[in-house]
């Protein structure tokens, strides 16, 4: 027990040095993993436990935002397959040459060690990928959802890799788990009464734990049980909410997991070529990605955002060569060397994302001559029409605006969205909303604001970059309207006035003035007379005076 508190404490220390140089704490985890086997440390029960059940609730989490609309798209589930195919069919061979040409390690392995080794490096990072699309705010943008969707198909492969490796075949008793689906409605039911706090908590970590358990007593893998029960109640209103609050949880269980990995593969030297040339072969899996996201009439910064974002290797990896390496199919050795890979894989993702919006700037030019001339919906030019005011950002604060422009102003507003989903509610509630992503820089060469008719544009998206990045381009393309944001902090007002911002709405500040000013005018009369003076007390005031 205290070896296990040491180790975590060793790993958040080193978790905290890799984010302060920018990178994930996953990779400082695995670092943590392998200083601790080189000192002779072997992974605990409790290590082992809460790899486990990182693995299970990283699963479920996937099942809950799980959207099968989105997987029907040819730009996710035939990029997702025909990647995955193309990655290995290029990689196996190419692998067995270098083994036969008796690179250390690769020349040990034979056609079926190889192929498992090439599909286990054709997955991308989950883990990794949700986690800079939160932190840039783009988890609704058309690359992030696309991203997301080729990264569902990836770990669907994944899981019934995981699902038939230990050659289980499944109980009769295993069809009685059909009757999960038409007790959705009760499922769903318990889930509203949980309420919001701890006990919302709690019935994600029973149902997807206990979940588990059942589908592996009917000898069906855990994992496998995990995302099914996520998918079940995915469209549930509060699947979003309670993937919220799994998050935490989640990522700290993976700690173990990652820990394990490091405990249990020991890193040599001569390991070196053979990652080295296992790094390489990234910049194919990115520029795969790329290609065949262009092939399916997507935008070239779409392109390359998306394979950006994708252009890793995965956690699923280590599971997949954990379960080889358990199979006896791959040595341990190999175990340490996907997981030194993963993590220079990941060092490199996020130097790279970091700096997806400006690497595109610098190569537009020439990627968008890669564009195909026929380009899917949602990236064809954007045309507002005869609106006169637009509005950026359609969450809450930017829905009220574009109410109170309609209803109290009598302006027409459009309203720019990158989120489909939200567009479409607003559609359906009769708002005039386009789907497009204001830090896009194609976006404003796509959006016509010559004809002079857009006189106001309003910025709401939450992050002050967002709208910093908008009111430039909207400067650059020519506008001479008037441009207003909102801001959260003192010091966002500078910035966006500095950026050509006219009129900056300070969130907090504002909310108490117009919080009393609608109370005082909603009471009417009956709020004057609670705060004027009686007439005895105005006497006294003027006695005192």
């Amino acid at each position: 027990m205290i070896d296990t508190i040491s180790w975590l404490a060793l790993a958040f220390g080193a978790g905290l040095a890799a984010r302060q140089i920018g990178l994930p704490p996953l990779v400082g985890y695995l670092v943590a993993g392998f200083t601790l086997h080189a000192f002779g440390a072997e992974a605990t029960p409790m290590v082992n436990t809460l790899s486990d059940l990182g693995v299970t609730l990283l699963l479920f989490s996937i099942g809950l935002k799980l959207k099968l609309k989105s997987l029907a798209e040819p730009q996710v589930w035939g990029v997702a397959s025909l990647h995955m195919l193309a990655f290995i069919g290029v990689l196996v061979p190419a692998l067995l040459t270098f083994g036969a040409l008796g690179l250390p390690y690769l020349d040990a392995l034979g056609h079926r060690n190889t192929l498992i080794l090439a599909f286990a490096l054709s997955f991308s990072s989950t883990v990794f990928a949700v986690k800079v699309l939160e932190e840039k705010g783009e988890m609704g943008s058309l690359y992030g959802t696309i991203a997301i969707g080729i990264l569902i198909v990836q770990d669907l492969a994944a899981v019934l890799f995981l699902a038939f490796s230990l050659g289980k075949v499944p109980m009769l008793w295993s069809l009685l788990l059909f009757a999960l689906i038409p007790l959705r409605g009760v499922i769903g039911r318990v889930l509203d009464r949980a309420g919001h706090g701890e006990l919302l908590l709690l019935f994600g970590i029973t149902f997807a734990l206990g979940g588990a358990q059942l589908f592996e007593a009917l000898h069906i893998k855990g994992d496998l049980g995990a995302l099914l029960l996520g998918i079940l109640i995915a469209p549930h209103a509060k699947s979003g909410e309670l993937a919220k609050s799994l998050l935490g949880l989640k990522d700290l269980f993976l700690v173990g997991f990652f820990l394990s990995i490091g405990l249990t593969a020991v890193p040599s030297a001569d390991m070196a070529p053979t990652v080295l040339l296992l790094v390489l072969f990234l910049v194919l899996k990115g520029f795969l990605f790329e290609q065949l996201l262009l092939a399916f009439r997507l935008r070239a910064r779409t392109a390359l955002l998306g394979s950006l974002s994708l252009a890793s290797y995965s956690e699923f990896g280590l599971i997949v060569a954990a379960i080889a390496e358990k199979s006896g199919w791959l040595s341990s050795d190999w175990l340490a060397i996907v997981a030194i890979t993963v993590g220079v894989s990941l060092v490199i993702a996020a130097l790279l994302n970091a700096r997806a919006h400006n690497l595109y700037e610098l190569f537009s030019d020439r990627l968008r001559r890669q564009e195909r001339r026929v380009r899917l919906p949602v990236e064809r030019e954007i045309d507002p029409a005869d609106a006169n005011a637009m509005i950026i950002g359609m969450g809450r604060v930017g829905t009220g605006a574009y109410d109170t422009l309609t209803l109290d102003k009598g302006l027409k507003p459009v309203g720019i969205d990158a989120d489909p989903d939200a567009v479409a509610r607003h559609s359906a509630h009769g708002r005039n909303v386009v789907q497009g992503s204001a830090t896009d820089a194609d976006f404003w060469h796509r959006l016509h604001l010559d004809d002079g008719h857009i006189k106001l544009v309003l910025l709401a998206m939450p992050q002050v970059s967002e709208n910093v990045f908008a009111a430039e381009h909207l400067i650059k393309e020519g506008f001479a309207g008037t441009i207003g944001a909102i801001a959260k902090f003192p010091d966002d007002e500078a910035i966006l006035r500095a950026a050509g911002v006219s009129q900056v709405f300070n969130l907090y500040a504002e909310a108490g003035a117009g919080f009393a000013q609608h109370v005082c005018t909603g009471r009417g009369r009956e709020v004057e007379d609670r705060l004027s003076p009686t007439p005895g007390a105005a006497a006294g005031v003027e006695d005192a005076r």
